[in-house]
Parts: structure tokens; C-alpha cells; sequence
């Protein structure tokens, strides 16, 4: 399909909820004098159990030994707090009084009590007692505490105090009047529950408290959620020293930073299952989808579009022949050995050449859109037209679901898009832009739509209303939605030839992924793979394009199509599946390379001769209703959707 002319050639959740002291400090605290030599209360432990008094003059202790090039009271003191997160006390204590290190000094715990239990007059005094960081904004952390109280006092409807708190302790910090704003809207909300809902926040019963000190003892550089309001943000950066409170759950986040990092390196990681700790993370090649293991040839013309369905089991394919054809990928036919994908449907009231298609949230229904001007509603099951939409004016380019499945969108290129409801009512209408493309996002807060006029534009979904529209510098034909509604994907065509990641929050560049030809024609992407790790893209070149989402480092360079890759779809249930359309009028299923087939027979296992024979399977396997494949059908929906 040409495009138009336009002048252009988390860290891990508290594990020990019970205890009360929080981040593991025992009973016998103990703090250390910087060489390694534990000092309870002010007291040195001298040879045969007894104390002296601080002033008393000891001996320099005897440096120990670094843990493998580690400091080692770091991971002494590091492997406490593990224990106790684990729920290891007894261990914990054991260890602390082995090694003479303790966790934290009584006036951290004193101080972390104090928090855990509202007490917020005593954690400021105690607060000027810790050391803090040098670089922290001191104000900046009164302010996260106070905040806390402030939010506490409106939970128990204490609403003169909270009144008070703003005008008197918070406000003389001068944070940013937007977050003083944000906190006095919250004084207009009904109940705890309207407060909890807007602020994002779960009380003081949940784990607002643990939050707040994990926030204060954070030395991340790393943006950290504010509870106020979606746009607000605030972090605790560089503020308690580590040395002295540590991080919480630090083995946890340093354990999560090395699987990110090996994770980062695999170019092939194509599964949602954490790496083992055992051994060092890499992903075989083999397993990833490089291999055409099916060609459906059934389309007499250029095939525009294709889309699984959500429960992964179907697939949708638009032509420019005016016909959509649905497959089924579950159905092994018993009768003919040929294809494992069967065309069940052969949707043909188009009169003009298919340029979209989605399935509704429960696959019940397919929208199609045509240059005949029409938008068409099908019944999947049954393969007959619902409604037709006719209120375009010009060849409808684009549409897209609700969440909820009671609403969609169609988008065209006579400048408008329209909200329809399942009677083929129109609801709604957005006027201005000659639409590509267009999305809404999984929690249904936007739509997203790009257009010839080389924009992209974002409403809030809900309101309707626009929130913004970006520039784009050059015309983009294809926008796709992270499944998490963080992320857009966008395919940039003629002057630019590259994808680009957005925030969809801010419209800002996330990372570009190039190598992709695109000149006059329209070319679709989408992400994909486990935790859609990957990004993939059609091509002028005839090739597919597969890129690492998390550093833009290019896959693959995936040949088989004889003329432009229009579309790609990756299977959304099976990460080892995607499929790819093209003009050669074929499209093509990419799967794990076929493995080489076992010699002679197994028990319950059909030889290839009788693979789909129901006559050899195991009498057990018929009563379940199962049926065995061999290792050649091992790349096939069928076997990756039990896993």
C-alpha cells in the first residue's frame, strides 16, 4: 500500500511482614568503628569477655581480609539484612555476633521505629542525628515525611490538622508550588478510599511507611514514584547515607542488576522466566524464531495486513485481493497432511483492498477496514458481517479496540476518527487529521494516532480531550502500543527510515532502531516475544527486521518474501511464533528451526507416517482428547501454548 503524497520522496516486596524492627536490626545492635571492629554501646570487647570504657586506649584491630576483592563488613552487614528478609532470624543474630557487625546502630533503628509507627516529631529529631549525605537536599526529605503525615491526617478525616501541616510545615520548605497544589486538591476527596484511589497510596496500614524509608535510604539515581498524582514525581536521591541505613532489600536489588545485565547481553533472551542464579544467562540461537515453518499462499493479491488473535489460536489476513481470510492454528487436520494452518473463513463483502484488521478483547469479533470507504464488524465464529460502518468519506486506514470490547475507533484519511458502539452507532468523533494509524491503550486511558501530516497526536481516552501533539519530522505509517501503555512504537518512512520507542506520558524519544528500507510505502511493525522483548518491523527490502527493545541492538535480518514486507505480527501467547505479510502474496509463519525427526518408534508417539492418524495414539490419550505430534510440529502453537 503506497503512502500519500506529501511532498516528501521493582525490588522485591517486604519479605518479613511481621517483624518490627524492619531491615533486620537485632536487638544487640552493635556499630562499627570504619576499620571493621565491632564497638557495642561505645564499649570495645577485649580479650577474656570483658569491656573497657570508651576513653580507654586499645589496641588498632587486625584488618580482615576483603571477601574476594569486596569490602567485607559491606557484604557481612548485606548478608544480615538477606537473612532476615528471608525470615532467617536466629541466623541472622548468629551472624552478626560471629563477625562482631552489626546491621545498623541503635539510632538508626530507633529512628526507623519511629517511622513505622507515625511517630513523625521523634524521626525528625532523630533524622539531624544520622548522617547524612552531603549532596541531599535536606528539605527535600522533610518534605517526603511530612508529606506522609499530611496524607495520614486526611485518611482519619483530621482535616483542620492536615490543613495545618500544609500551611505551616510543608509550605516553608519551598518544594514546587505544582506539588503543594497536588496535595491541597486532596483535601476536597470524599472518604479514605477517594483519597487512596487519587493519591495512589495505600494508607498508613499498607506499605506507605516501609515505602518512605526504603525512598530515604535510597541512593538510586533513578526516578522513584511519587504517590500524588500521575505527572508528579519525587526522589529521594543521595539522602541517608547507605553506610549507615541500608537500602532495603539490597541483595535483592544487586541480584535483580546482575540478571538485568546478563539479560541485556543475551541478544537471543526470548522467555519471561527469571534467569538461574547457578549459571551465567545465554539463550541458544536455535530457539528463537529465524525459521519459515509455514507459507500461506491462499491470498490471490498483495497481502496488506495480518493479526493473531489474542488467545493466540487464530490468525487474520488482509489483502488487496478484498477478501480477509481467518486460520485456525490449533486444529491439526486428521484428514489431509498438509497444512497445519487451516483457513476456516473466507470474509469477502469488501469491495475494495483490506488495509486493517483487529480481533475484539474476547476474539469474538474481527473489525476490517477497506479502501472502499467501509469499516465491516464479523462474527469469527460463524464468518458473518455484524455491521457495516459507512460514515467515512475517504478509504478507512486504521481502527482499533476499548479494553472493555463495547466501543472501537476507526480512523481514515478524510480527516476524521469515530467512536462506535457494537450497533454501529456513532459516539464520538475527532476531526483534523488524515489518519494512518492509530491505538488505544491496554488500560484505556489514550488514543494515539499518527497522520500524512507528519504529527502525532495523543487524547485522553476517557475525556476525549487532546493532551498533545508532537511533530514528528517525517511520515509515519505504523503506531503500535506497549502491552504495559507506556511505550508507542512508530515506523518513520521516507528522509528518516528508522523506528523510534516513545514515552507515550511525555511523547519523548526513548531509542531509535534503523537498518529498515521505507521510501513510498506503508510498513508495519509490532513488538514482540516473551515480555515483548523484541521489536520487529516489515521492509521495502523484502526482508523482516528484529531488534532488542531494551538497546536498539539489531536481531536479525530475517530473508523469504519476494517483494515489500507489509505487516508483522508476533504471536501473543507464544514467543517462539510470529508471522509476516508481504506483496508476493504470501505470508509467512516464523517459527524455531524444524528439529531433525527420531529414527523408529516410541511408546505413544506416532510414527511420520501416521502423524495424523487418531488411530495411533494411546487409548489414554484419546479419552483426554490429546494428540501427539512429532519433533517436526514441535514449533507449532500447539506445543508452546501448554507452556
Amino acid at each position: 500500500m503506497r503512502i500519500e503524497n506529501n511532498g516528501l520522496n521493582s525490588q522485591a516486596s517486604v519479605a518479613d511482614s511481621g517483624r518490627s524492627g524492619a531491615n533486620g536490626a537485632s536487638s544487640a545492635a552493635v556499630e562499627t568503628n570504619g576499620n571493621g571492629a565491632g564497638i557495642r554501646n561505645g564499649s570495645g570487647k577485649l580479650e577474656g569477655g570483658s569491656t573497657a570504657s570508651s576513653f580507654t586506649m586499645l589496641a588498632p584491630p587486625t584488618p580482615k581480609p576483603s571477601y574476594f576483592g569486596h569490602d567485607r563488613e559491606e557484604i557481612t552487614r548485606i548478608v544480615i539484612q538477606s537473612l532476615v528478609d528471608l525470615g532467617y532470624h536466629r541466623a541472622a543474630g548468629v551472624l552478626e555476633e560471629e563477625s562482631e557487625y552489626t546491621l545498623e546502630s541503635p539510632e538508626v533503628s530507633e529512628f526507623r521505629d519511629a517511622v513505622l509507627q507515625g511517630q513523625w516529631n521523634k524521626a525528625e529529631e532523630l533524622l539531624f542525628g544520622l548522617e547524612i549525605n552531603k549532596d541531599a537536599d535536606v528539605n527535600a526529605l522533610l518534605f517526603y515525611m511530612r508529606q506522609q503525615k499530611f496524607l495520614e491526617l486526611l485518611e482519619v478525616a483530621d482535616v483542620s490538622k492536615a490543613l495545618h501541616v500544609l500551611r505551616t510545615e510543608l509550605t516553608p520548605l519551598n518544594q514546587s508550588v505544582e506539588k503543594l497544589h497536588s496535595l491541597s486538591s486532596l483535601m476536597m476527596c470524599i472518604s479514605a478510599d477517594d483519597l487512596k484511589a487519587r493519591a495512589e497510596w495505600d494508607g498508613a496500614a499498607g506499605l506507605s511507611r516501609q515505602q518512605l524509608l526504603s525512598e530515604l535510604s535510597s541512593n538510586s539515581s533513578s526516578n522513584c514514584p511519587l504517590v500524588l498524582t500521575d505527572s508528579d514525581v519525587f526522589c529521594a536521591i543521595e539522602s541517608i547515607s547507605a553506610s549507615v541505613m541500608i537500602p532495603e532489600h539490597r541483595l535483592a536489588s544487586l541480584l535483580h542488576q546482575v540478571k538485568q545485565n546478563q539479560l541485556s547481553k543475551c541478544l537471543y533472551h526470548n522467555t519471561a522466566n527469571s534467569p538461574s542464579l547457578y549459571t551465567d544467562h545465554h539463550c541458544d540461537r536455535n530457539q528463537f524464531p529465524l525459521s519459515t515453518v509455514e507459507i500461506l499462499t491462499d491470498h490471490k493479491d498483495e497481502v496488506w495486513f495480518v493479526q493473531f488473535s489474542n488467545d493466540g489460536t487464530r490468525l487474520a489476513t488482509g489483502s488487496k485481493d478484498y477478501t480477509v481470510i481467518i486460520w485456525d492454528l490449533e486444529v491439526i487436520s486428521l484428514v489431509v497432511a498438509s497444512k497445519d494452518f487451516q483457513p476456516i473463513h473466507h470474509l469477502k463483502e469488501h469491495t475494495g483492498a483490506i488495509t486493517y484488521l483487529r480481533w475484539s478483547p474476547d476474539d469474538s469479533k474481527l473489525l476490517s477496514c477497506s479502501q472502499d470507504k467501509q469499516a465491516k464488524l464479523w462474527d469469527t465464529t460463524a464468518g458473518g458481517c455484524i455491521k457495516t460502518m459507512g460514515a467515512h468519506t475517504d478509504w478507512v486506514s486504521s481502527c482499533a479496540w476499548a479494553p472493555d470490547g463495547q466501543t472501537f475507533v476507526t480512523g481514515s484519511v478524510d480527516r476524521e476518527m469515530i467512536l462506535w458502539n457494537l450497533y454501529g452507532e456513532s459516539i464520538h468523533r475527532w476531526t483534523g487529521a488524515r489518519v494512518y494509524d492509530l491505538v488505544v491503550t491496554a488500560d484505556g486511558t489514550r488514543l494515539a494516532a499518527v497522520c500524512t501530516q507528519m504529527k502525532l497526536h495523543v487524547y485522553n481516552f476517557v475525556t476525549r480531550e487532546k493532551e498533545y501533539e508532537r511533530d514528528l519530522g517525517g511520515v509515519s505509517t505504523c503506531i503500535s502500543v506497549s502491552k504495559d501503555s507506556r511505550y508507542i512504537l512508530l515506523n518513520m518512512g521516507a528522509g528518516v527510515q528508522e523506528l523510534r520507542l516513545l514515552n507515550i506520558e511525555t511523547g519523548a524519544d526513548v531509542r531509535h532502531f534503523s537498518g529498515t528500507k521505507q521510501e513510498e510505502f506503508v510498513v508495519r511493525n509490532c513488538f514482540g516475544g516473551a515480555d515483548e522483548n523484541f521489536v520487529v518491523s516489515g521492509s521495502e527490502d523484502s526482508n523482516v527486521y528484529v531488534w532488542r527493545k531494551e538497546n536498539g541492538a539489531l536481531v536479525e535480518v530475517l530473508p523469504g518474501h519476494s517483494g515489500i514486507v507489509n505487516c508483522v505480527a508476533w504471536n501473543p501467547t507464544n514467543p517462539y511464533m510470529f508471522a509476516s505479510a508481504g506483496d508476493d502474496r504470501n505470508v509467512r509463519i516464523w517459527s524455531k528451526a524444524p528439529q531433525p525427526q527420531l529414527k523408529g518408534k516410541m511408546k505413544g508417539v506416532c510414527s511420520q507416517s501416521h502423524k495424523r492418524d487418531p488411530g495411533c495414539l494411546p487409548e489414554s490419550s484419546k479419552q483426554l482428547g490429546l494428540i501427539f505430534v512429532p519433533l517436526s510440529l514441535l514449533t507449532s502453537n500447539l506445543f508452546y501454548n501448554t507452556f
